[in-house]
């Protein structure tokens, strides 16, 4: 076998054949290289492997085709039939040979990673997962152009039918769209010869183990389908007695049955096994938390997608089949809009986007919109005055987990906030509402005038930025249920100063806002060249462990007077300022942000936590935040979602002694930031893998097929 494959991989570069497919391979490579990974810096390299794949379909029949129909057309192959070695170790020579050359391409582009990560971070395992199922792909089509090869003795025949075949390979998931959108018996035999969409599993950065055997599955058995139609051709001239190692059409439908039933074992194991996450994030790989609970889950859980099979979000899907693998108590059920387009009314007034989930439990079900799955962030490109907005999150594990434990929990086990209104409060803006629903948490509304006191269903309150005075009764009902052990966050708004009764209920822990604005006189420290646009220091505390290391806004924002820590009492700054802040108390004419007689000179905490122990069983708890803004969309967004991150850390902190198993699992970062390439080094690597390479190969395989020419 290896004297076959040297004598093969010699002859693909003593001709030009060899050469031309290394090198188209290589320049469509390299021009989809700089589109995607240098001109736009994108880092993964899957965008480029996935454009290219169709260049296969197109190449490698001029590779394949002459590797046994032009013996047969040269009678050549009357040695290869009467040859004493094995026809299997002939073909595999041959196959070996064809991969080889391709390989070439590969290892070449085994080395753009390397290249990309000089101007950034480069996610290289799923670069190298990418690189490894193009390989597989490309090897799959050499086996099917190989094998028609062995069927005519027509290299112009065997590269039209190749074609055809790979083609029709390739658009397999498009043609069983158009059989069946919902689909049925005669799609799932089609889905057999899809050669494309297991290829496309790998670009998700996950090693798809069903892929690597499907492909396995394909080499081997076109090899030897290959092998058989040979033995076919030794059997008729030489034969007429079928014995082992001859062809057997009772040999070849066992293989295909092997072939099948393989693929169907290996397609019933659990994704935990099959799908190994490689991608930067671990998008896919549950977190121990989720396991923790799913293992627990003792209550059937339908999750209803509303799409069709055909069409659904892979990576969703992905997750979702692994939630499938964790507990027998969830099933997963793709519901057609097309053919059901009112499903969503049992459980939902308003119609879902597609692909969102309707997670449905014995008592109770939640809607999970696609958009709350993926986090778009969107900015203003001031060259064109247009919105673009990039993909930055994953939140399909955090929501998902969500869901289930919502749906599962009794309802005394489901936490209850309580929003106080009633004196001009800010409500709570949309990414912090969804944060509370994320952890199953009860937002409701709390009017004090009409109550005797806090409820004692109440696992928190939120006070944010009142414009009017409580009354002293309001205040005294906050003062009790806090010295009772309650929890509270509560936002202070330094545009209203006269908040006597209000202030009381900090001072009652000896807490005060400081007069005025703080300006921050560290450029490192605030946002938009704004010195009152403060972007704190994160202090680390149970209260901020999800934001560590991140930014926070907190614009307009109050200083926050606290004394030293006592005996039953502690006071941990959760976001400081620098010592060049400073308060200005003269607010209605700020001139500058450095200190002026009357100002306050830093620094100060702009949010506080305050902790006190009542008895061994209650334990107040109160965040106190010093900007009025600091719960809204707007600011939440300047810092891609840390306000309400940290917002989320403060009441799981609060709330944490509930009976949720999960806890919240966050959000995970979708992509990595854009590549920074100077235009100069992008072009430069550009024409020399797009066109100077490829030039010099092609140059080559011409010298050497004239010269071998003219001997």
């Amino acid at each position: 076998m290896l004297a076959i494959f040297k004598r093969e991989f010699k002859s693909y570069f003593q001709n030009i054949i060899g050469w031309l497919f290394v090198a188209a391979v290589l320049a469509v490579f390299g021009l989809y290289f700089y589109v995607y990974n240098l001109a736009n810096g994108y880092p993964y390299l899957s965008y480029s492997l996935s454009s290219i794949a169709f260049i296969m379909v197109i190449a490698v029949p001029i590779l394949t085709m002459r590797c046994f129909s032009e013996d047969r057309k040269n009678k050549v192959d009357q040695l290869v039939l009467t040859a004493p070695v094995s026809v299997g170790k002939i073909v595999m020579g041959k196959f070996l040979a064809m991969a080889a050359v391709f390989t070439i391409d590969v290892a070449a582009i085994c080395l753009a990673p390397l290249i990309l990560s000089r101007f950034g971070t480069v996610p290289f395992g799923e670069c190298y997962i990418s690189i490894l199922g193009f390989w597989l792909f490309g090897c799959a089509m050499i086996a099917i152009g190989m094998f028609i090869s062995s069927i005519t003795e027509s290299q112009v025949i065997a590269a039209v039918i190749s074609f055809a075949v790979l083609f029709a390979g390739y658009m397999m998931k498009s043609i069983e769209g158009l059989v069946s959108s919902s689909g049925n018996i005669v799609t799932k035999i089609m889905s057999a010869f899809d050669l494309y969409s297991p290829f496309d599993g790998f670009n998700s950065g996950c090693l798809n183990l069903t892929g690597v055997a499907y492909y396995l599955t394909v080499i081997l058995l076109l090899s030897f389908l290959t092998t058989q139609s040979i033995q076919k051709r030794r059997w008729s001239i030489s034969s007429k007695k079928i014995s082992t190692g001859v062809f057997s059409a009772g040999l070849v439908v066992i293989a295909i049955v092997v072939s099948v039933v393989f693929n169907m074992f290996v397609n019933t194991l659990p994704s935990s096994v099959t799908s190994l996450d490689f991608s930067y994030a671990k998008l896919y790989a549950l977190t121990d938390d989720t396991k923790d609970f799913m293992k627990s889950l003792d209550q059937d859980v339908t999750i209803y997608v509303l799409s069709k099979e055909s069409s659904k979000d892979d990576q969703l899907d992905e997750t979702l089949t692994r939630y499938e693998d964790l507990s027998r108590h969830v099933t997963v059920k793709y519901i057609n809009p097309s053919t059901n387009p009112y499903f969503y009314k049992d459980y939902t007034d308003k119609a879902p986007t597609t692909n969102s989930l309707i997670v449905v439990g014995a008592d109770r079900s939640r809607v999970v919109d696609f958009n709350d799955i993926y986090d778009y962030q969107t900015s203003m490109d001031y060259s064109t005055y247009s919105y673009n907005q990039e993909l930055k999150g994953y939140d399909a594990e955090g929501q998902i987990t969500s869901a289930i434990e919502y749906v599962t929990m009794s309802a005394d086990q489901l936490p209850v906030v309580y929003q106080v209104t009633g004196h001009g409060e800010t409500e709570l803006s949309s990414a912090f509402t969804s944060a509370l629903e994320k952890a199953n948490i009860t937002l409701e509304s709390l009017e004090l005038l009409k109550q005797d006191a806090v409820p004692s269903d109440a696992q928190a309150i939120i006070i944010n930025a009142p414009t009017s005075d409580f009354n002293a009764d309001d205040a005294q009902k906050v003062i009790d249920y806090l010295q009772n052990g309650g929890k509270a966050i509560i936002a202070g708004n330094y545009g209203y100063q006269d908040l006597t009764n209000f202030n009381s209920i900090l001072a009652a822990y000896n807490v005060s806002f400081v007069n005025g604005v703080v300006g921050e006189n560290d450029s490192n420290y605030y946002y938009n060249n704004n010195p009152f646009y403060l972007l704190p220091k994160v202090d680390s505390s149970d209260y901020t462990s999800s934001v560590a290391n991140s930014y926070i806004f907190s614009p307009v924002s109050e200083g926050i007077s606290y004394p030293d820590s006592t005996d039953d009492v502690t006071y941990t700054p959760l976001l400081e300022t620098t010592d060049s802040a400073v308060s200005k108390t003269s607010t209605d004419e700020i001139t500058t942000s450095e200190f002026e007689d009357g100002d306050v000179q830093g620094p100060f905490a702009v949010a506080l936590a305050i902790e006190q122990t009542v008895d061994d069983n209650k334990q107040t708890q109160i965040a106190v935040l010093g900007s009025a803004l600091f719960l809204s969309d707007e600011c939440d967004q300047v810092v891609s979602g840390n306000n309400s991150a940290m917002f989320t850390g403060m009441i799981s902190k609060m709330v944490g002694d509930t009976e949720l198993k999960a806890g919240v699992i966050p959000e995970k970062e979708y992509t990595l930031s854009n590549l920074t390439v100077a235009t100069l080094s992008a072009v430069a690597l550009g024409l020399c893998i797009a066109i100077f390479i490829p030039i010099i190969l092609i140059i080559c395989g011409i010298v050497i097929w004239a010269v071998r020419r003219k001997k």
